[in-house]
């Protein structure tokens, strides 16, 4: 027999909506702060890769509910963003108008998962009520000193009209385009505002340390941040007064010197060109302005570069070697210069093996014909000689910098965040140019500063957002002075950066309580940090970084009473097509949930997803498996139409259900989903073996575990049995330990390997003890006696067999 689950499904989210059964309740001392990484509503709505990662929030706030947690289990929109606009513009849409379209779109099929949010702590960044705080967190930002503008490299896209970040830009038979629409890129000088996310380097480092993170996570943040110690040294130009100051760690190293590159941006570069290099050092520039940073750092590309005419004088022994410009050197990293040592770094090898550079050993090896960057002594390099590393660069340091051709510095990969899209559809600068050259901000009791109604969003032609065509909302008066407004708009990452804080302030939907309030302050005290978090690994870096960094800035505010946000955090794999190709559009291979759901059900789709296997690992999709889940829950819904309850416990699975109780409780605690799911499967296929009535607390708290997985199958059979609604909301059952306790086992007693006798034993008796009852038996004493007695195997709690002869 088969449940119909369009008929349940219904019913049950129709009385969830209506009881407001998920509400954010304040009533206990323990808290459950369960968040699931921030939708982007896009037009396609949501595919099967989706659900797993919120089912599995679902099942941990499910549980956390009926364990007497107040739970905060939210949902919202990351609603700002190039591709409503694109659409937009192609299609004469207000972005606004498309972005709630597709809202309402992943809102129903969300509720049709059954997922227990809380619908009345919806936010969406799009909405002026919510960017509102954005703004206002901007402009404590820039009282901070950690906003300014600056020029900048940016990826600018002529056909978009706008800045893309590095993440919105690919590679296409070797140029940059953007991935949407696959549009030129190139490199381009442009004032941008920055926020200074160096300046909190050691901290976002250090509070990595403290966090129930995935080691890979920790150590991608750690690589991006990237902190290094070491020289920044003076390289002198040949008959020039310009000085190129040159970051390395391995100062040791210096007497291997045998060329000095410099980024094609560096702003020394044309400075120290000779002229009959200008013309092919331009057309480099130019010709790198079409490349990412990514390709131009990727070690297996063939490296090229220029050589600039210039002589530059090693400090050290005063030796000139060749200055050159390659792309492989960021200009944006440390001084955007460095010192080749091609004899111990791979890259330089290559390079100086390519245009006939010199390669000098400076540490010993046994093999030159490649890169030696092993630890050895120092050769070749004067009064280093015999030193091993650490000893060499604490000896040339100290000489360098006594000399003051070189100090001592800390350098980051991690690169100032360039705030500034030339978009439409993003948050507003809540900035005012003044026409005496100062920068205001709008004061605070004018936020937020909302876009303008307009039907004209296209690129401005200029290199400014669609914003600088609205004359009449770029030009304006602040305390008597004539003003214009910033045009530029925030980045999508602004929204994303706190909405974790959104949702502790929300009322009712987009309603949000001042952040710097009394009361704002009590509810982060209840919630903060978020206790699980899961989302993609592609967040792993940018959108975890810069939460971190806008939450220690509120920190240091005394806005947060934390110092992190986020405390345990996992990163969900993906779901493949069958054949384990990822899914997408282009390859047609996309799977849509609503059909699923239709022919399977939301709790088949839901139990399916997390049954698959561990929650971190890509898995293809299979319709056997979800097959398979719909015949496991058609089982469970039979066995309340064979099974006969009774209030009286027979205690016949009085193991087997202590036992799924302890172990899927632990086990969601874990967040191993999975196999908390196969304990389900046993504990129900123990009710099926049963010949007498069943114990019916047994039954109930089946129905209970059974809930988080599979709410509306759960509620339709706990009321099936007479019970009220809701379920979700019934206590979580707790194990008894002393029912775990098997205290008497039966031991089987063999002679040659056939059965003679049988004994019951305390459980855990030790061997001596097993051998002296096996032998006090009657049937056992009387084959043995007057025989050869060859062995005597034992295995505890099961088996003793006698070899006689």
């Amino acid at each position: 027999m088969e449940f119909s689950h369009k008929k349940i499904e219904k019913k049950w989210q129709k009385y969830w909506e209506a009881k407001q059964t998920f509400k954010t309740t304040q009533n206990h001392d323990k808290k459950a702060y369960v968040l699931d990484m921030f939708p982007y509503p896009s037009a396609a709505g949501l595919h099967v890769g989706h659900p797993k990662g919120y089912t599995a929030t679902d099942v941990f706030a499910r549980m956390r509910r009926m364990q007497g947690y107040d739970v905060l289990h939210p949902i919202g929109w990351d609603a700002f963003g190039l591709p409503a606009e694109q659409f937009a513009l192609k299609t004469g849409n207000d972005p606004r108008e498309f972005t709630a379209k597709n809202i309402e779109t992943f809102r129903k099929q969300l509720k049709t998962l059954g997922f227990s949010y809380d619908y009345n702590k919806e936010v969406n960044t799009s909405d002026p009520n919510y960017y509102k705080i954005t703004q206002w967190i901007f402009e404590q930002l820039y009282k901070q000193g950690l906003a300014e503008i600056r020029n900048a490299n940016v990826n600018w896209c002529e056909e978009l009209g706008t800045v893309l970040a590095n993440e919105e830009v690919i590679q296409v038979n070797g140029k940059m385009v953007s991935d949407i629409g696959n549009f030129e890129v190139v490199k381009k000088p442009m004032r941008q505002w920055v926020l200074k996310i160096t300046n909190y380097a050691d901290r976002l480092l250090a509070g990595l340390d403290g966090l129930d993170w995935p080691s890979s996570v920790k150590e991608l943040q750690k690589n991006w941040i990237g902190r290094s110690e070491g020289l920044t040294i003076n390289f002198k130009i040949k008959d020039s007064e310009t000085i190129v100051p040159v970051f390395t760690t391995r100062a040791d190293t210096i007497f291997g010197v045998s060329y000095v590159v410099l980024a094609p941006e560096n702003e020394n570069l044309l400075k120290i060109t000779t002229p009959d290099k200008l013309k092919v050092v331009q057309e480099y520039i130019d010709n790198t302005k079409t490349k990412t940073d990514v390709e131009r750092q990727d070690n297996s590309k063939e490296k090229t570069g220029v050589f600039t005419g210039a002589m530059a004088a090693n400090p050290i022994n005063g030796e000139l070697v060749q200055v050159w410009t390659a792309d492989y050197v960021l200009n944006d990293y440390a001084t955007g210069a460095v010192m080749a040592v091609p004899a111990h770094d791979d890259r330089d090898w290559k390079f100086a093996n390519k245009y006939n550079l010199p390669i000098r050993f400076v540490i010993a090896t046994k093999d030159e014909s490649k890169a030696f960057v092993g630890e050895g002594q120092h050769i070749n390099s004067d009064f280093l000689n015999g030193l091993q590393r650490v000893e060499a660069i604490q000896t040339v340091s100290k000489k360098l910098v006594a000399e003051k051709q070189a100090e001592v510095k800390v350098n980051y990969k991690l690169r100032d965040w360039l705030f500034s899209r030339q978009r439409f559809y993003g948050e507003p600068f809540p900035i005012l140019f003044l026409e005496n050259g100062e920068i205001a901000l709008v004061d605070e009791k004018d936020l937020p500063l909302t876009l303008p109604k307009t039907d004209y969003i296209k690129p401005s032609g200029t290199g400014e957002s669609p914003l600088a065509n609205i004359k009449e909302w770029v030009n304006v008066e602040y305390k008597g002075q004539k003003a214009v407004r910033e045009t530029n708009t925030m980045p999508q990452w602004a929204g994303s950066c706190w909405y974790y804080l959104a949702y502790i302030l929300t009322t009712s939907p987009n309603e949000l309580i001042d952040i710097t309030s009394t009361e704002a302050m009590e509810l982060f005290k209840k919630w903060l940090p978020v206790d699980l978090y899961i989302g993609g690994q592609e967040h792993a870096v940018l959108h975890l970084l810069y939460a971190r960094f806008w939450h220690q800035v509120l920190f240091d505010l005394k806005v947060v009473p934390t110092p992190e946000p986020f405390q345990k955090l996992i990163n969900q794999g993906m779901i493949l097509a069958d054949n384990g190709e990822k899914m997408s559009k282009s390859k047609g291979n996309v799977i849509n949930p609503d059909e699923i759901i239709d022919s399977h059900g939301a709790d088949t789709l839901r139990l399916y997803e997390v049954f698959m296997g561990p929650l971190e690992a890509s898995l293809p999709w299979s319709y056997k498996g979800l097959d398979g889940a719909r015949k496991w829950l058609d089982r469970v819904f039979r066995m309340f139409e064979v099974v006969k309850l009774t209030t009286k416990n027979n205690h016949n699975l009085d193991f087997v259900y202590n036992d799924a109780v302890k172990k899927v409780t632990q086990m969601i605690e874990d967040c191993k989903f999975n196999t908390a799911v196969s304990q389900l499967m046993v504990f129900v296929n123990a009710v099926y073996k049963e010949t007498e009535p069943v114990y019916d607390v047994y039954i109930k708290n089946f129905l209970k575990m059974l809930s988080v997985y599979a709410p509306h199958l759960a509620e339709e059979l706990w009321e099936k049995i007479g019970e009220q609604p809701s379920v979700c909301l019934q206590a979580w059952p707790i194990h008894d330990e002393a029912k775990l306790v098997l205290d008497k086992v039966t031991i089987a007693v063999q002679i040659n390997g056939k059965l003679r006798a049988t004994f019951e034993a305390v459980k855990g008796l030790d061997k001596v003890a097993i051998l002296n009852e096996a032998k006090k038996l009657k049937n056992v004493a009387e084959q043995v006696e007057g025989k050869t007695l060859l062995k005597e195997i034992v295995v505890p709690d099961k088996i003793v067999n006698f070899v006689i002869k």
